[in-house]
């Protein structure tokens, strides 16, 4: 007897079935705060559970390697440890004309995919000026009396394998990266967020950064970091997340494969979706900034991720610290925006 299911081949149409017909166990519905806390308990349990074993604790061994007179900001070059097994470098923007013994709010600048740190602070790796969509952010901060550190993530910049491991450009670096240390049983996201909880743990050991709230913010896969992190570390008490909260229904169906092996969360769908990460943020500040003209997370699924987020702050009696920035951009900051959030968000 011939069947009436619809046959499927292909790996897209599998999670495209799956995702329709599979309703994720903690997809956000609570009203009430109470019910918002039970849920956000449960969630942040599984997504904790999910990205699995994590590295052992070490000393950071900080180093400067190198410190430029930038005219009103001082830049560095420092390294430290985030595990026994890697290291990480990182630049760090700190404002001139701090008087003796003063300290200023910290934070994170977290750089986007196919890129290492050096845009943050306007640089090409060959340490030419310039200038792109991660709108040079760890300076504009350090202008506006902010310390920041801009670390390589795994996988870029510094920390990029070479061709001859990877293959380019056959093959995704952070894809090989990813399955490579699955073999130790890591997945790289959770070593990314692990990675930037050390880079948080640096800041704070900072002399001129002032105890308690730090920042953070990024653009497309520093989106990406900027979720995570936020969500996973309360230190982060004004996070700005950039061109990049989304569906992963939206991932799946444009065809365009929205994802990689360092900002993949294993086992996402069968708990919620980007937006519920995102909701663990709550009742922290958080800006959500969308391009209107975006062609890697489109405006009308961005937005109505954006809005499933703004549900969340509802529910935990934080609507006010829920700020939704539509601009008509690219893939790109919205420098003004977020700075203005950030005085706001996060005085200095």
């Amino acid at each position: 007897m011939p069947t009436t299911r619809k046959r499927i081949f292909t790996t897209q149409e599998s999670m495209l079935a799956r995702l329709r017909a599979e309703p994720p166990a903690l997809a956000f519905r609570a009203k009430t705060r109470p019910e918002w806390q039970t849920w956000r308990r449960a969630f942040r349990r599984a997504i904790v559970k999910s990205l699995g074993r994590m590295p052992e604790r070490v000393p950071l061994r900080a180093e400067t390697l190198e410190r430029t007179d930038c005219g009103d900001y001082w830049r560095e070059k420092v390294v430290f440890d985030s595990e026994r097994f890697m290291s990480v470098p990182a630049w760090v923007t700190v404002p001139k004309g701090l008087r003796r013994g003063e300290r200023r709010p910290g934070i994170l600048v977290a750089h986007g995919h196919g890129e290492g740190k050096d845009p943050a602070v306007g640089l090409t790796a060959g340490g030419k000026p310039i200038v792109n969509y991660q709108k040079q952010m760890a300076v504009q901060l350090a202008q506006a009396g902010y310390v920041c550190v801009a670390p390589d993530g795994r996988c870029f910049g510094e920390r990029m394998d070479s061709d001859e491991f990877v293959r380019r450009p056959h093959r995704d670096g952070c894809n090989v990266g990813y399955l490579g240390m699955g073999y130790f049983g890591f997945h790289m996201l959770g070593l990314q967020v692990w990675d930037a909880q050390r880079t948080l743990d640096y800041l704070q050991s900072r002399l001129e950064v002032a105890p308690g709230p730090l920042g953070c913010i990024g653009c497309s896969f520093g989106g990406t970091m900027t979720t995570y992190a936020s969500a996973l570390d309360t230190r982060i008490k004004a996070a700005a997340i950039v061109c990049y909260i989304s569906t992963l229904e939206d991932a799946f169906t444009r065809g365009n494969g929205n994802y990689c092996g360092v900002q993949y969360m294993p086992g996402l769908r069968q708990y919620g979706d980007i937006a519920e990460v995102a909701m663990l943020i709550a009742p922290r500040p958080l800006m959500i900034q969308i391009g209107e003209r975006d062609h890697c997370f489109v405006l009308e699924d961005s937005v109505k991720a954006a809005r499933r987020v703004q549900r969340a702050y509802r529910a935990a009696g934080a609507a006010d610290r829920f700020e939704l920035d539509i601009f008509p951009g690219e893939h790109e900051i919205d420098d003004p925006k977020a700075l203005d959030f950030f005085a706001r968000r996060l005085p200095v």
